[in-house]
């Protein structure tokens, strides 16, 4: 039986007097990776917020590894291993590729006066991460890039480095935010392939936040579908296009 790496127990969200999120459960195993659709305002990203600890919800948990984070601050979250992407990336734009990567890993030894004066031990770790960096660059499909400056990239290879700089944070699980928004659908499909890829190499566990279900569904397990705050399909990705709720409000009638 697979190991159950995050739950949401009835989770609500409210605004004033307006219900974002309507007691939202959902469940992802380890090294699953699991769509998370829904119409613009359905609440998707309000429940990202809740699960990445953005937002506390009024009512409700989310358990990480079976450990209550409800409510916690989002870089102690973030230091568990469970890191989320935005829709639009972020990087440091004038550093390089590798650059970005060595910006997100942890624990260097220099990263405070004393440990700088230590040039021997963060020299070495500086010298390991940069290994490391390089191996997930390649593992990517962006090691021919690594010296190219970040803000230079491609839509569709910006979203390649946020997985990458994810990974390079030790995450466990991973909320990608429209990873293929804005891409032409032959590197959107490059864009699940390397997901797919590094699910399974590295068990990494992937909930998706997506639009275009057309080139979705073909690398998902499972899907949540989410409607007025509420969910309104939870079940295999094969079934989606088939369930009467799901084509209503995404074709009306």
């Amino acid at each position: 039986m697979a190991e159950e790496v995050l739950r949401t127990d009835g989770v609500s969200k409210i605004f004033g007097a307006f219900k974002a999120v309507d007691g939202v459960s959902i469940k992802l195993d380890a090294g699953s990776i699991t769509l998370l659709a829904g119409p613009n305002g359905s609440g998707k990203t309000t429940l990202a917020n809740i699960i990445s600890g953005f937002y506390r919800p009024e009512v409700g948990h989310v358990y990480f590894y079976g450990k209550d984070i409800t409510g916690l601050a989002m870089n102690k979250v973030y230091e568990l291993g469970l890191v989320r992407t935005f829709q639009i990336p972020a990087p440091f734009g004038k550093l390089s590729v590798l650059e970005n990567l060595l910006v997100a890993a942890r624990d260097n030894p220099g990263d405070n006066f004393v440990g700088y004066l230590n040039w021997r031990t963060w020299s070495k770790s500086e010298e390991k991460n940069a290994v490391t960096a390089s191996d997930i660059l390649e593992e990517i499909g962006l090691g021919e890039l690594q010296d190219r400056a970040a803000g230079t990239l491609s839509a569709g290879h910006l979203k390649l480095l946020e997985i990458a700089r994810a990974m390079m944070a030790g995450a466990k699980m991973v909320i990608l935010d429209e990873p293929i928004a804005g891409i032409n659908p032959k590197l959107a499909h490059e864009v699940f392939v390397r997901i797919v890829d590094i699910s399974k190499k590295f068990g990494l566990t992937f909930l998706i936040i997506e639009h275009r279900l057309d080139i979705a569904l073909g690398y998902v397990g499972h899907a949540y579908v989410m409607n007025d705050g509420r969910l309104i399909y939870d079940g295999p990705s094969d079934d989606v296009v088939k369930d009467a709720e799901v084509k209503r409000v995404y074709l009306g009638g």
